[in-house]
């Protein structure tokens, strides 16, 4: 007598056996699951042998986490400075809490997207975004708040950069997810 409930599938128990035996999984849902790239490299096809993607597909991919992480890197030292120019630079009260907060804020969210990407998951969509408003906020803030001489100037340079190379961030998390979502097409 056989348990409806034993996932163990022999040879001989019925057509279907032969396909699940050569093809991996025998669940639809786990071949389903196991056929899905992340575009990570982690934890796909690990027993289906080599990556099918083509060699530039695997390269491009390859260099987008590397710029990714350098980026994250960059905009994480941005933040930093901009929390931290308010030693260097004489500035009022709202002035000293806006740099400071938002500094701090885009150091933790660039720092987390770097960590991400370090550790094989794709760089977060809507951290990098919201790292490229506070850009945004920053530059908008240098003249809203009325900030004076090398504070304005290190702010809105500051807001600038971050804003843009956030902005890029974002655009290619999007882009990596869409490569790793995309079905794959054989020729």
């Amino acid at each position: 007598m056989s348990d409806p409930s034993d996932d163990h599938r022999t040879a001989d128990s019925g057509p279907e056996s032969e396909s699940a035996a050569d093809d991996g999984p025998g669940n639809p849902t786990e071949k389903a699951a196991a056929d899905i790239d992340s575009g990570t490299g982690v934890g796909d096809r690990t027993a289906g042998g080599p990556d099918p993607r083509d060699d530039s597909t695997q390269i491009a991919n390859e260099e987008r986490r590397r710029k990714t992480s350098y980026v994250s890197v960059i905009v994480a030292v941005l933040g930093a400075w901009v929390a931290l120019s308010t030693l260097l630079f004489d500035v009022g009260q709202a002035g000293l809490w806006n740099n400071l907060s938002v500094g701090a804020l885009v150091f933790v969210a660039a720092g987390y997207n770097y960590y991400r990407v370090t550790n094989d998951v794709p760089l977060s969509v809507g951290v990098a975004s919201l790292v490229a408003v506070l850009g945004i906020w920053l530059i908008v803030s240098a003249a809203l708040l009325e900030l004076t001489g090398g504070l304005f100037w290190s702010t809105l340079v500051s807001g600038l950069l971050v804003a843009g190379l956030a902005g890029y961030n974002a655009y290619e998390a999007r882009e990596a997810r869409t490569v790793a979502t995309e079905p794959e097409t054989r020729a």
